[in-house]
């Protein structure tokens, strides 16, 4: 493990250390006086979070959001705002706020390192200790990690299909202001070069740009007087909006004003194909051959892919990205398998319920590879590593030991981390994962039992 912290303390992410032990549901709080009553709030148990199925026609998921959990977790604390508020609304006993009160994650927590890709039934986050302890992290966890997994997963099939051209991130006013901070990480962990998010930039380290949007062309008197006041301001590095009347005298215009070293334009209407060849065209024709060319416009990952024969070099994605282009959710749960009888041995558990059923027990996963290193299988181990005779890569990485946090998960360095791990992990898969038609997993997920 690299650096660590304990649950108690917060990390260095510019967030304000507000609690967030409230940012769940009632029932977790209730099963956790119930189970003081009883007495079987202290046992040992295991909690795991998997997907029973992937969105519809996705052929894989991203993990993403492990960070951001593990700083939630370490100010996910009762204070006496909340301690009080409970006690007002009388949703648990005394005895269970004064529990509460104390409480600090003690537990360990494991799972797929961020950025990894999941398949259904992919054990990707492990949490530890008792009962009480982690039945009441359910909600913080799911709501974290489905939203993040679910924009992880749409902008790596959006970075599959532009291939080496950058995508930059620009949904933050089609979300809620937490939402987007969340969403442009989740976002650049698959591969997206940029965001235009603030926050997100300050509080993760993510590159972030921006330049103008059509109300400051309208605002001017003229065009040209727009352009100028842009180019003197940032000079000709800038990238101009062009289709805000007139493309074709909008781009004859940038080129007078900037020079032929204009960095670039944008466009962000019309037929998009259509017009970025024009574009070029003209652009080569006014002797501005290095001068890039960004579309928008509500983009998403069919967009782009039929966009990849026309002359673009970066996409800009907005309302799609943020909203999981089509699947907001990851389908993610958070269900125990494993828990501790009073002799203190280890009972396997599972819901047995008609198409929600779940697999007990402790898990252990590994990727099978081919001789070329491409994966093949993903075999999940009940109770012990799988024994193979083929290459494998092992998937849980420790991510809380005994209420301790590997620092390394968490922050800016977290997310370059989890960038890297996201673009060795989807290299893996067979060339049939990055399909945008519907299909089946790209892997299968086999239960093997020790």
């Amino acid at each position: 493990m690299g650096n660590t912290s304990t649950a108690a303390a917060v990390p260095a992410t510019g967030r304000a250390a507000a609690s967030t032990a409230l940012l769940t549901d009632q029932y977790e709080l209730t099963m956790l006086d119930a189970a003081l009553r009883s007495g079987a709030a202290h046992r040992r148990s295991l909690f795991e979070v998997f997907a029973r199925r992937l969105p519809d026609g996705r052929r894989y998921g991203v993990v993403a959001g492990t960070g951001r959990f593990l700083e939630e977790l370490t100010r996910f604390r009762f204070d006496e705002a909340e301690i009080d508020w409970l006690r007002s609304e009388r949703i648990v006993s005394e005895k269970t706020l004064h529990w509460l009160a104390d409480y600090r994650f003690s537990g360990s927590v494991s799972g797929y390192a961020e950025g990894e890709v999941f398949f259904p039934g992919s054990p990707i986050l492990l949490v530890e200790g008792s009962f009480a302890e982690c039945v009441i992290l359910e909600t913080l966890a799911l709501s974290v990690l489905n939203h993040d997994s679910a924009v992880a997963a749409a902008a790596s099939r959006m970075t599959a299909a532009a291939a080496d051209r950058p995508c930059i991130e620009m949904g933050s006013r089609r979300t809620h202001e937490e939402s987007a901070v969340a969403a442009a990480r989740a976002a650049v962990i698959a591969g997206f070069s940029s965001t235009s998010n603030m926050e997100a930039g300050r509080r993760y380290g993510l590159k972030t740009g921006g330049t103008a949007a059509h109300s400051f062309t309208l605002l001017h008197d003229s065009e040209e007087e727009a352009f100028r006041a842009q180019i003197e301001t940032f000079g000709s590095g800038t990238t101009l909006l062009v289709d805000t009347y007139d493309v074709p005298r909008a781009v004859d215009l940038a080129i007078e004003v900037a020079g032929t070293d204009l960095a670039g334009v944008r466009l962000d209407s019309g037929d998009l194909l259509v017009q970025a060849r024009d574009v070029r065209a003209q652009l080569d024709g006014l002797g501005a051959t290095n001068t890039r060319i960004t579309v928008t416009s509500d983009l998403d990952e069919f967009a782009i892919a039929g966009l990849a024969a026309g002359p673009v070099d970066a996409y800009g994605v907005g309302t799609s990205l943020v909203t999981g282009s089509g699947a907001p959710t990851a389908g993610l749960v958070y269900k125990l398998v494993a828990r501790h009888d009073d002799n203190g041995s280890w009972r396997s558990v599972a819901k047995a319920s008609m198409n929600k059923a779940s697999v007990g027990g402790r898990k252990y996963p590994v990727r099978v590879l081919d001789g070329d290193g491409v994966a093949v299988e993903e075999i999940i181990g009940i109770g012990s590593l799988p024994a193979l005779d083929a290459s494998y890569r092992e998937l849980l990485v420790p991510l809380v030991t005994d209420g301790v946090i590997d620092d390394s998960a968490v922050g800016a360095q977290g997310v370059t981390a989890a960038r890297e791990r996201h673009a060795a992990s989807r290299a893996e898969l067979p060339a049939t994962a990055l399909k945008l038609q519907r299909g089946e997993p790209a892997l299968v997920s086999t239960f093997q039992e020790s």
